[in-house]
C-alpha cells in the first residue's frame, strides 16, 4: 500500500544525501517530511500502526518548518541512508492482508 510513496522517498533521500548544505536541500526536506507523513497515514489505514514508529521521527527530523540543524554533514548523510532503509522496510512490509483474496 505504501510502496509507491516509499520508493519515491528513497529516491529523494538518495539524491538528498548528495545535496546536503545546498539550497536544494530545503526542497528535499519538504518532500521527505511530506512523504513520511503520507506513509504514516497509509500504514494507519491498513491498521499496521507500528510502522509509524520509524516514520514519525523521519517526519520530525526532515521538517523544514521547524528544522533540526545537524552540523555534522557525514552524520546527516548517514541519516539519509538510514531513513531510506526505513522507507524500504515500510514499503515492503506494510501490506494489506485481505482474507478474501485468492492470490
Amino acid at each position: 500500500m505504501a510502496l509507491p510513496a516509499a520508493i519515491l522517498a528513497v529516491l529523494v533521500l538518495l539524491v538528498g544525501a548528495g545535496v546536503v548544505g545546498t539550497e536544494i536541500f530545503t526542497i528535499v526536506r519538504y518532500v521527505v517530511s511530506i512523504l513520511a507523513l503520507i506513509c504514516v497515514v497509509l500504514v494507519w489505514q491498513v491498521r499496521q500502526w507500528w510502522w509509524a514508529v520509524g516514520l514519525i521521527p523521519i517526519a520530525i527530523l526532515w521538517n523544514p518548518i521547524f528544522p533540526i540543524e545537524i552540523a555534522d554533514v557525514q552524520l546527516l548523510q548517514g541519516l539519509h541512508y538510514t531513513a531510506a532503509l526505513v522507507f524500504i522496510a515500510v514499503g515492503v512490509g506494510a501490506r494489506v492482508t485481505d482474507s478474501t483474496s485468492r492470490g
